[in-house]
């Protein structure tokens, strides 16, 4: 296949994920947002890298090593998956109970993107790919982690994401590139 993946070393840890994947201009937007409200509320921590930003569909789980055929089959069942482009508002700012980190996430969850994580959960079922995806779908992108405290959630100025597709990432940490894109997939 040429991805590299089979081919790290035997001890690597690879995480997979499906996932709405930001193009540049989304990226720095979302960074600039990210410092202003680090800057209005210092809540400690770090500020993940523009290049880390995701939201994720669907969480397939950690391998050492990653299987090719896993990938296949991952492979597989996004491409069997049919839903349309929508746009996303990354609206508001808040952080989930017990964890250390903040998110931007959506006052209004587009119906749309919950068909496409629903259809992507239910391709990847009819494949026998099992996920490790929470109980429920609670759409956020990461923007700072080992906050000192929680944020309630609270309205921010929108930035405009227009989604057109989704992609799987192969995560290797420690490696030099964190997180690979191996396959993208259209949105109609």
């Amino acid at each position: 296949m040429g991805l590299g993946l089979v081919d790290a070393a035997p001890g690597q840890m690879h995480g997979q994920f499906f996932a709405l994947w930001p193009d540049d201009a989304l990226r720095r937007r979302i960074a600039s947002t990210a410092a202003s409200l680090v800057s209005a509320h210092a809540p400690g921590g770090r500020s993940l890298k523009p290049d880390k930003y995701h939201l994720t569909l669907q969480f397939l789980g950690d391998f050492r090593p990653l299987p090719a055929s896993r990938v296949d089959e991952a492979k597989a069942a996004a491409a069997a998956v049919r839903s349309p482009a929508f746009e996303l508002a990354l609206d508001q700012v808040g952080s989930f109970r017990g964890a250390n980190v903040w998110w931007l996430g959506s006052q209004q969850v587009p119906a749309a993107l919950r068909a496409l994580y629903d259809a992507l959960g239910q391709s990847l079922a009819r494949h026998r790919v099992p996920v490790k995806s929470a109980a429920t779908f609670v759409p956020h992108l990461t923007v700072q982690r080992d906050v000192r405290r929680p944020i309630a959630p609270e309205p921010v100025p929108a930035v405009a994401w227009p989604v057109r597709e989704f992609v799987l990432i192969d995560s290797q940490p420690g490696g030099g590139t964190p997180y690979e894109v191996i396959g993208r997939w259209p949105l109609a």
